[in-house]
């Protein structure tokens, strides 16, 4: 029974609609758990008791047997202070935002790299006026080579060291000591 406060008027505990749905949030969580890798997994602030009954239920193929395993893993996962789902849900979190920010990385890189190879030397321009740092002559060699692989139907060799070249630069790291020398040399006198 809930039962009320009798100077108060408030509820001794959480209704059963509100435990029912932080129940499915728990279990919610431990689906999101089972389908991550081990390396993922490691990366987890998870404690060794759940992290057995994890690959436990990662274990087990049975679609029914699965179930109950991903089931029981929740129930384990409940005995867990809130503090512990909470650690685990902002890791989860924040793993998804380190994804997101790659994929937009690559996306952007790609974006580049097309514009290189169909607008040539006013895209360059461009490329370069907006990351400085990277190889001019090394980006156009690698547009040409690209474009003659294309007509001959050749492999796109040069056409992937472009796009390698070009995510170095958008990620930063296409400076080399010297240029990170440099830049820091930049930020003192400011």
């Amino acid at each position: 029974m809930r039962g009320r406060d009798q100077e108060t008027g408030e509820y001794f505990s959480p209704s059963r609609s509100e435990q029912r749905r932080a129940a499915l949030d728990v279990l919610a969580l431990a689906h999101v758990l089972v389908e991550k890798t081990p390396t993922e997994l490691e990366k987890l602030p998870i404690d060794e008791g759940l992290q057995g009954h994890v690959l436990e239920a990662k274990r087990i193929t049975s679609p029914i047997a699965r179930k109950r395993a991903v089931a029981f893993l929740a129930k384990q996962m409940r005995k867990q202070d809130e503090e512990v789902l909470e650690a685990i849900r902002d890791a989860l979190d924040a793993n998804s935002e380190g994804s997101r920010r790659q994929v937009a990385l690559m996306h952007r890189a790609e974006n580049w790299r097309t514009r290189l190879l169909q607008d040539g030397d006013e895209a360059l321009a461009a490329f370069l006026a907006e990351y400085p740092e990277a190889d001019r002559q090394r980006i156009r060699q690698l547009v040409r080579n690209a474009q003659e692989e294309s007509r001959r139907n050749k492999p796109p060799r040069a056409f992937r060291e472009l796009y390698r070249l070009v995510h170095e630069a958008l990620n930063g790291e296409g400076m080399d000591a010297a240029g990170e020398d440099e830049a820091l040399d930049g930020d003192e006198l400011e």
